[in-house]
């Protein structure tokens, strides 16, 4: 398989699981795969296969300057490998929203931006999710 088809296979397999946690997230299918993770379980499986591909091609990554991490993505397998990184850990997080949010009770319309944002930004979901979480807790 192509860097290329699987990064789009990648995206592909994160999609539904995002609808799934905005619009139906209690529903059991979407619980099932939050409980076991399934999607970033298997998402981890395809970041060690093009992670080790990278090594393979370019020897041990250097992440010791912004010049260096630079010039580690334009290698296809290490871009490749941290995009499905970002999916990974994305995801991982808003499943930890929708967790939180079982004790929380923030309703799905304000649930759904910071979902959202996770998705497209990581950090500014959580950082919207966190304020939220922040003030109902505050208010009561």
């Amino acid at each position: 398989m192509t860097p290329t088809t699987m990064f789009s296979l990648a995206n592909f397999i994160v999609m539904p699981m995002w609808l799934l946690m905005i619009f139906l997230p209690k529903w059991k299918l979407t619980r099932y795969l939050i409980d076991f993770k399934v999607i970033p379980l298997a998402l981890s499986a395809i970041y060690i296969f093009y992670i080790i591909q990278s090594m393979m091609d370019n020897g041990l990554m250097d992440f010791g300057s912004l010049g260096s991490v630079m010039n580690l993505f334009t290698e296809e397998h290490a871009v490749l490998a941290g995009w499905i990184h970002y999916l990974a850990f994305d995801l991982l997080v808003g499943m930890w929203m929708i967790d939180q949010n079982k004790e929380l009770g923030i309703h799905k319309a304000l649930m759904a931006p910071c979902l959202f944002f996770t998705f497209m930004f990581g950090p500014l979901g959580f950082l919207l999710f966190w304020t939220i979480k922040t003030i109902k807790n505050n208010v009561g």
